[in-house]
């Protein structure tokens, strides 16, 4: 065994990983990559089929990023943000600030009130204006929800402000983010430390009660029989809620489909709808975009269509780019209250994450020094310089011609590759939004019976397709694939016919 594999083994304590199992067997250790491929300490080559756990956008060594780091190192690394500002960190925070913002404009009003009521929001404005800086997804969402809960006992909506989040929602792992978040398996060990929040049913297509549809092979959003019963039970949440005395404080989502539940995709019109009740009701929206932001939840080819509005993304020319959607909400015309972003932000390289709010929820924290109004929150390593030049990289970079037509392209050839999965009898159901897929495996297709957990499907899936030279990792049995945007026709055929062989090798 190689020293540094004999190294990892001894002093190492991997995450969301049984280090039993782990010591069992030599590790992969990484040593370089460039672009979608990893290359191993014993020389093997892998392609990155879930972009180092969702983060890498552009692939590993890109000399645009590369260079914005060697240009910063020349000036400084990091300087404190607490009472001082920086070059990068500010720069970064407008380009953020205008990309969260620039698809919304007549067509989509931020003052329009939305959903299956029509009842003005209590909120006056909901354009994003203002970005704190911090670490990583769970410190975002820790922001967002610490401003939610000072703004609302300010602003004397409640005084003891209470939040809803989705079935299967998860949201990190800080203490705060993991009360947010309703995955047993992940959070059961820690209930003692959390504190309340309710949870109601997000849209799970392919297992949800209420669809009458019968198993067929296809994306299970496509061939649904359902009246939205899942959009019932959410406004029946928010006025019970409302009936016990204060409505909820936050509504927290991830847009379009949820990561760690099981790359589970909302069917088009759910989240517009859903998130006009909760802003009905007076609730801020708060959006987990920790995963799909940054335009992994797809390009459209001609145009968007917002489910439910009439209205339309018209597809721009090069000259107007900068309105394709940025981040999952734009492609429903969903303006959040508090916008969480990491994972891709700097493309992969460096942890950084960001939380964009409201001049309205800025202003609840002015006041005078001795008032105590501050929000007292923040991190050491807050707004880096070298963290925020690699991510105004990424932002040239994805809003290149370049990068838009190789994901626009990426993206088609995902979804025609994916087709030959329905053959395969372990394959129940395969869910695609934009750059993002999930394939769920079960026992009986027919019946969508799960296989055991002893079985540890996913798992030997996964390790199947290692040895024919493709990583990713399982969510229990459903199986993603999320690869950079650098990726090749090639590339991208050679990972799915990986995850095709390793399902008939292992599942058989």
């Amino acid at each position: 065994m190689h020293r540094l594999s004999q190294l990892d083994r001894q002093f190492v304590w991997h995450p969301f990983t049984q280090m039993r199992d782990w010591l069992r067997q030599e590790p992969i250790v990484i040593v370089e990559g460039r672009g979608a491929v990893l290359r191993d300490l014993k020389g093997r080559e892998y392609l990155d089929a879930n972009s180092s756990i969702w983060t890498n956008l552009h692939g590993h060594n890109h000399p645009k990023i590369n260079a914005a780091l060697r240009r910063q190192l020349k000036k400084i690394a990091h300087s404190s943000a607490l009472g001082l500002g920086n070059e990068p960190a500010s720069l970064l925070a407008g380009k953020l600030v205008d990309l969260a913002n620039s698809i919304y404009d007549s067509r989509f009003p931020i003052d329009a009130p939305t959903g299956r009521t029509a009842r003005k929001s209590k909120i006056a404005n909901h354009k994003l204006s203002k970005v704190f800086f911090s670490d990583d997804g769970s410190t975002a969402i820790e922001v967002a929800l610490k401003m939610a809960y000072e703004f609302a006992r300010r602003a004397g909506r409640s005084s003891k402000p209470r939040f809803l989040s989705l079935a299967g929602g998860y949201h990190g792992d800080t203490i705060g983010a993991v009360a947010l978040g309703h995955i047993d398996l992940f959070h059961k060990n820690y209930s003692g430390l959390l504190f309340k929040t309710d949870e109601v049913m997000s849209p799970y297509c392919y297992r949800c009660p209420f669809n009458r549809a019968r198993p067929d092979r296809a994306d299970a959003r496509t061939c649904r029989k359902c009246r939205w019963e899942c959009v019932d039970q959410v406004e029946r949440k928010f006025a019970a809620q409302r009936k016990r005395g204060d409505g909820y404080s936050g509504f927290v989502f991830e847009p379009l489909i949820q990561g760690a539940a099981g790359m589970i995709p909302q069917p088009p019109g759910w989240l517009r709808q859903v998130t006009g009740l909760a802003r009905s009701h007076g609730a801020l929206l708060i959006a987990d975009e920790v995963l799909t932001g940054f335009g992994r939840t797809g390009v459209p080819n001609s145009e968007c269509r917002v489910p439910g509005s009439g209205s339309r993304v018209p597809q721009p020319g090069l000259e107007t780019r900068n309105t394709i959607p940025a981040f999952a909400c734009q492609q429903e015309g969903v303006h959040p209250d508090l916008l969480c972003l990491a994972k891709g932000l700097t493309g992969g390289y460096l942890p950084m994450a960001a939380t964009l709010t409201t001049q309205q929820i800025f202003d609840a924290f002015l006041g005078d020094y001795e008032e105590f109004k501050t929000f007292f929150h923040g991190h050491s390593y807050t707004a880096n310089q070298l963290g925020a030049a690699a991510a105004l990289a990424n932002l040239e970079l994805l809003r290149s011609a370049d990068c838009l037509r190789t994901r626009r392209g990426l993206q088609a050839i995902l979804h025609r590759e994916l087709q030959s999965l329905w053959r395969l009898s372990p394959v129940g159901d395969v869910r695609q939004v934009g750059l993002i897929v999930g394939v769920e495996l079960v026992r009986n297709w027919r019946a969508r019976q799960p296989f055991d957990l002893r079985e540890r499907a996913g798992i030997r899936v996964c390790g199947a397709m290692a040895r024919r030279g493709v990583l990713t990792r399982p969510i229990g049995d459903v199986i993603v694939l999320m690869p950079p945007y650098c990726t090749t026709q090639r590339q991208a055929e050679t990972m799915v016919a990986a995850l095709r062989e390793a399902i008939r090798e292992v599942l058989s």
